[in-house]
């Protein structure tokens, strides 16, 4: 005996359709940071994390084509990713709005590389940008990863359109 679902499902792949499933995946919650060619530093929210490899280490992430930050990242050498604690909530909306500094009042210390490494975050890698890949509307950083640490730490997660901390099961 079969069983069906009452479930709608969509025979056409729109948008908002695609966005209502991929909320559903839980995923960490990130800040990638560098620092321009004046010497200032930018950051930006980044949902879009994953390991890729342990021999060599390499993670990616991936960023829209249309972000005016695109050229920041695709023309510098190096950036950090700082995965945000469950209690950095403020810091990931902070980073993913349109400011003049995102870092003013953040406090952070500087990578060997001289990027910043936010204060608090459940962990950080610093990595070389090792190459970049256009997919449809986005472009897939790879990095590979020269040094990281680690503060274990409840995560901030991203799901259904809202953050919330990991718990121990």
């Amino acid at each position: 005996m079969s069983t069906r679902s009452s479930r709608k499902v969509s025979s056409e792949l729109d948008t908002r359709h695609f966005r209502n499933a991929l909320s559903q995946f839980a995923t960490g919650v990130t800040v990638i940071t560098t620092r321009l060619a004046d010497g200032t530093f930018f950051g930006l929210t980044a949902s879009s994390f994953n390991s890729v490899s342990l021999n060599p280490p390499l993670v990616l992430w991936s960023l829209d084509q249309g972000a005016s930050s695109l050229p920041l990242f695709t023309g510098n050498s190096h950036y950090v990713i700082n995965v945000l604690a469950g209690d950095q909530s403020e810091l990931a909306s902070r980073f993913a709005r349109r400011i003049e500094n995102r870092f003013e009042g953040i406090e952070f210390d500087l990578s060997h590389t001289g990027l910043p490494i936010l204060r608090g975050v459940a962990a950080w890698f610093e990595c070389h940008n090792r190459s970049r890949y256009p997919e449809g509307d986005h472009v897939i950083f790879v990095g590979e990863v020269e040094r990281c640490d680690v503060s274990p730490r409840p995560a901030l997660v991203f799901h259904g359109g809202q953050f919330a901390a990991t718990t121990p099961v």
